[in-house]
């Protein structure tokens, strides 16, 4: 039980981090209150509080140096919760298409889900107690799926965001 309330904890946090940096990145109001509404939901909440504090509310510490983890890592019931989060908007895995021969196509992603995608890097960040969405960026980008065009957009916001809050 403590374990699922350390969890609902950080979302809380999480929540409004990312509601106060989706106002600095201007995200309307309406993506910024819906944010990750469906970590609430059983089939992200309990797979998610399971996998990353023990039952004694204790974190698990799953991540590197940089905040990232290897979702596909994880394992469990976790795989079935990891997908349905990426499916979000605001997170770049929604935007590559799987061809059935199994290629990868990056889509263009409209500009108000790369605002909020680094309204997310930002709150998580805050929740997290290290906010450095830039130096999540360098580290982490690399890695992304993305397509050329909102590789570089993401690119400007991050640096823009940093120039004007270095990290604030």
């Amino acid at each position: 039980m403590r374990g699922h309330l350390a969890y609902l904890s950080y979302v809380l946090r999480h929540k409004w981090f990312v509601f106060v940096a989706c106002f600095q990145m201007k995200v309307p109001t309406w993506r910024a209150l819906i944010h990750d509404w469906h970590k609430f939901l059983p089939k992200e909440f309990w797979p998610y509080s399971r996998s990353f504090y023990n039952r004694d509310g204790s974190k698990r510490n799953k991540r590197d140096a940089t905040g990232a983890y290897d979702p596909t890592k994880v394992g469990g019931d976790f795989d079935l919760s990891w997908l349905s989060h990426q499916r979000a908007k605001h997170h770049w895995q929604g935007w590559a298409s799987i061809g059935d021969g199994g290629t990868l196509k990056s889509l263009p992603i409209p500009e108000v889900y790369l605002r909020e995608m680094v309204a997310d890097w930002i709150g998580a960040g805050r929740a997290q107690g290290k906010c450095d969405p830039l130096g999540w960026w360098m580290a982490n980008g690399s890695k992304m799926i993305l397509h050329e065009d909102s590789r570089v957009e993401l690119h400007c916001l991050v640096t823009k965001w940093d120039a004007t809050h270095g990290g604030k």
